[in-house]
């Protein structure tokens, strides 16, 4: 049967949060990285997690939520992009962030995609689907960076930190409790 409303309202607010969430980070790790590349790579990205954030937004609307809705991870969820904007250099941040966040993220976009009625909510499927293949597309320009950048590495224990953290959390999404008596919808 798939999702009910309220919970493609979460799923979608929480994806809108953590699009903010890197769009965000992404913006204050800029000014901070040296390396003209990693500048110039983030500061695309920024521009595409805004564009996510604000396709999730007027979705919420759709959803019964208001417009631009954000709605947090779970706690553990939360934890893991504090780590992530918690790193200094500009190696670790790239690699737990291209590594290991995004395709995480894709993942979760993936689960979504194969767990929802793609008829009943098709607005919310081209939105992700279109997210996805900019993510895709993210770590595909991160890989190239890397070649052209060979000393922006990371150590692999932050990648693999990052990763097993990031999928120790099984759904990132704070469902809201149902309301007494409500009809699900």
């Amino acid at each position: 049967m798939g999702p009910t409303v309220r919970e493609r309202a979460d799923a979608v607010a929480t994806f809108r949060h953590i699009a903010v969430f890197l769009m965000e980070t992404l913006a204050r790790w800029v000014p901070t990285a040296p390396e003209f590349e990693a500048k110039t790579l983030l500061g695309r990205h920024i521009w595409e997690f805004a564009q996510h954030a604000d396709h999730f937004g007027h979705r919420t609307a759709e959803l019964r939520l208001s417009l631009h809705q954000s709605r947090a991870p779970v706690p553990a969820y939360r934890g893991v992009l504090a780590d992530l904007a918690a790193l200094t250099a500009t190696g670790d941040r790239l690699a737990a962030l291209y590594d290991a966040i995004l395709p995480d993220l894709a993942r979760r976009y993936e689960s979504y995609l194969s767990d929802t009625d793609r008829l009943l909510d098709e607005p919310t499927v081209r939105i992700l689907e279109r997210a996805l293949a900019d993510v895709r597309r993210m770590c595909e320009e991160h890989t190239a960076v890397r070649r052209e950048r060979p000393d922006l590495v990371a150590s692999d224990s932050v990648v693999a930190r990052m990763a097993r953290a990031s999928a120790a959390v099984r759904d990132c999404v704070d469902y809201r409790p149902a309301s007494a008596g409500a009809a699900a919808g």
